[in-house]
Parts: structure tokens; sequence; C-alpha cells
């Protein structure tokens, strides 16, 4: 059923940056709404590696990307925004002073600002040309992304890609699956130099198969259960590696989907904003996280983190005008009542 929603503030999208800005906001007494496409919050912490390590968040040397979305809902939950899941926005346009929302299930939200916090938009995995691979993913046998480990326990694995997610998931999996090949068309990863170093050592004690130089060249099975990985030189030399599941890491493509229509300032499917406030170019609308743009960014969580707090407290004015907004630490002022 649609919703017509008023509020303070709305956030497109609910990753761990888009959950951290309904802290920021509700600590400056902002209510929110919160909406994404997904039908579940957490973005690509939840949808693409929620049991995969991340190690470079605060306090925490190392923490699962779904134990992080969890941490954030709590951190959250005494604001009490509205998530509107499963949907995405489609239309922006101003109405007064107000913003005017509209999303694909017919919801209209009318608020004083908007945070798009949309990572980097719509996104879906990077596809192998191979014969026949719809089938095998409908039965699980070729995958993109990896949620629970223990479904690969004793399991052969081929793993293609060259990046942190093909590394990370091969040193992940060599001790639960029965065996682990990584495919690579070249011997240098793209992966942090640690974890390659970590993987070359795990080769050497025979604990992960390396099939270099190499791409993925087909699949043989019955159209749903693996058998095989076809690889190839690019020479025409071939092999056969028995596999039951086909994990490929070649990125994600990206879609900013309606954002690109609404008229703000893209650079390279970004959107730049301003550093000390992450405003755009619309009025009252602010990017942060991934999405947003500006000399010396970073793209790091933190760094979304410290962003979804500029973007609240450069919005309180809007919300709240003429109020005079006296920075307090939450060690001071606590968290105020929902």
């Amino acid at each position: 059923m649609a919703a017509q929603v008023e509020t303070d503030v709305a956030i497109i999208g609910a990753g761990p940056v888009g959950l951290f800005a309904v802290f920021e906001c509700g600590m400056l007494r902002m209510k929110c709404v919160v909406i994404d496409a997904l039908e579940a919050v957490g973005g690509q912490c939840s949808a693409l590696y929620p049991e995969k390590p991340i190690y470079d968040i605060p306090a925490h040397p190392s923490i699962a990307g779904g134990e992080l979305v969890a941490a954030l809902e709590k951190q959250a939950e005494p604001f009490g925004a509205t998530y509107l899941l499963g949907r995405r926005v489609e239309g922006l346009a101003k109405d007064g002073e107000a913003i005017l929302l509209t999303t694909s299930a017919g919801d209209t939200v009318r608020c004083k600002a908007v945070i798009i916090a949309a990572g980097a938009g719509a996104f879906g995995p990077n596809r192998p040309p191979l014969e026949g691979l719809p089938g095998y993913e409908a039965s699980g046998a070729v995958r993109y992304m990896v949620t629970r480990r223990e479904e690969f326990r004793g399991k052969r694995v081929v793993i293609a890609g060259g990046g942190d997610s093909a590394v990370d998931w091969a040193l992940s999996l060599k001790d639960i699956a029965a065996k682990v090949t990584v495919v690579h068309r070249r011997p240098k990863f793209r992966a942090a130099p640690e974890s390659a170093a970590q993987l070359d050592a795990a080769a050497q004690r025979g604990e992960i198969e390396l099939a270099i130089p190499y791409q993925l060249h087909g699949l043989k099975g019955d159209g749903s259960t693996l058998e095989s990985v076809v690889l190839a030189t690019l020479k025409g030399e071939e092999m056969a590696v028995p596999a039951d599941h086909l994990l490929a890491f070649f990125g994600l493509s990206m879609d900013l989907g309606p954002i690109a229509e609404w008229g703000l300032g893209l650079e390279r499917s970004h959107i730049a904003v301003e550093p000390s406030t992450c405003a755009t170019n619309i009025d009252g609308v602010h990017a942060i996280g991934d999405i947003a743009t500006y000399p010396g960014k970073l793209k790091l969580i933190l760094q979304g983190f410290s962003e979804a707090a500029m973007a609240a407290h450069a919005i309180h004015p809007r919300v709240f005008p003429g109020e005079a907004l006296h920075f307090e630490y939450s060690t001071s002022k606590g968290v105020p009542a929902a």
C-alpha cells in the first residue's frame, strides 16, 4: 500500500552511511524517512558481503558486514525512522520550501531536506558471457556473492576475479571448502597487498590452487547442477576444473537510475557536493557516501559517516529556522528522546 509521509529529512539509501545519517539527524531532533530499493537495510554490506570482515571501522579490528549493519540499526533505533523498502525514488520536485519525493511503489514523501546516501546507485553483478549461465544462476551453482559461508562446506569452489572480493573469499573459504581454485588472467592481483601475499602463501602450502593465466570459458553440467568449469588461456589452451560452485567477482555495474535525471551536478556518475556541508547544486538536497564527490574525497565508510554528521548539521537550520544550534558532544548530551 502506498504511503503518504511528511517528515523532516528523507534519506535515500539504507546502507551503513544512510543508517548513520538517521542517528546524526536524530541527535539533532530531526525525524527521518529512509527509502531503499532493496527489501532489507544494509545496502551492499547486507546484499554482497554480510559475513565478509571489514577492517577499517574505528574500534573494530574486524567486523562482519552484517554485524556492522545490525549495530547501526540498533544505534538508529531510538529515533523511530520510517523505512520504505523495496522501492526506489523516481521523482524529486520542489514544493515551495518543501521537497516532494515519489517512489516506484506510489509513495509520496514531503520533507524539508533530502540526503542521498545511495552508494553508487542501483547495482548488479557483471556477469561472465558463458553459455547456459541463467540455469546455473537459478540453481545457485553460479553466484556473485556469498551470504553464508557454511553453504560451501565440503564443496569444490572455483573463484574468478582478481580484486579484493575474489582474494578475500578465497582465503575465507579455504578452511571449509573441499577445494578452492582461483582463476585470474595474470599473476598480479588487484587486492590489498597483504591479502595478495596471504593468497600466495596459501597457494604455496597447497590450501588454494591458482589457475593463472586462465579465464572463464564454459560451464559443464546438466544446465542446473554444475560438474566443472572450463578455463582457457589467451592461446586457446583449455582445462576443466571439477566444481560444485562458481563464484564470479568481476565487480558491479552501477546505475544511478532516476537520480541522473534530477538536474544534480554529476561528475562521472557521482554527485558533486560542497565538502563542508555535502550540499548539492539543488537547495535542500545533500549527498553523502560513495555517491558524493569533491576534491580529496576518500571512498571509505568512515568518511561517509563524517559526511552524514556534516550534512545533518547543515540541514538543521532548514528544519528549525531561527533556532541556534549549540554543538554538544554525545557524551554530555546523551541520546535525545524520540
